[in-house]
């Protein structure tokens, strides 16, 4: 099972794969044309008040990985569809954060391998 993190800001050629966004909002900036993807999975990104209370503070990862996490639990269905998909090709999570490190596509990324 493949998944990869890709930022939508990133200039260069699509990587081939199933490609999701991970984010509740559309990135700045980018028309729906700028930006091929398979799936707009907004029922996976954080709920409005986790991804608010993160601010991408980095003193709050932790705790966001956390609660996060937890949020992913109610979505256990979905997680199992984007590993069937990750067992047959590449999966590249799409995400809009600057913190390559620390941002839910790591967590969902985490998530959907914890359980192959």
């Amino acid at each position: 099972m493949r998944v990869e993190l890709k930022r939508v800001y990133e200039q260069g050629e699509s990587a081939a794969g199933y490609r999701v966004l991970v984010d509740r909002l559309w990135p700045r900036g980018l028309s729906k044309a700028q930006l091929p993807l398979d799936e707009w999975a907004r029922e996976l990104a954080p709920s409005a008040a986790l991804r608010k209370w993160f601010g991408h503070d980095p003193a709050r990862w932790e705790e966001f990985r956390r609660r996060y996490l937890g949020e992913l639990e109610a979505q256990a269905g979905e997680l199992e569809r984007l590993r069937v998909i990750a067992r047959r090709r590449p999966l590249i999570l799409l995400y809009g954060a600057k913190d390559e490190t620390r941002n839910q596509a790591v967590v969902l990324r985490a998530a959907l391998l914890m359980r192959p």
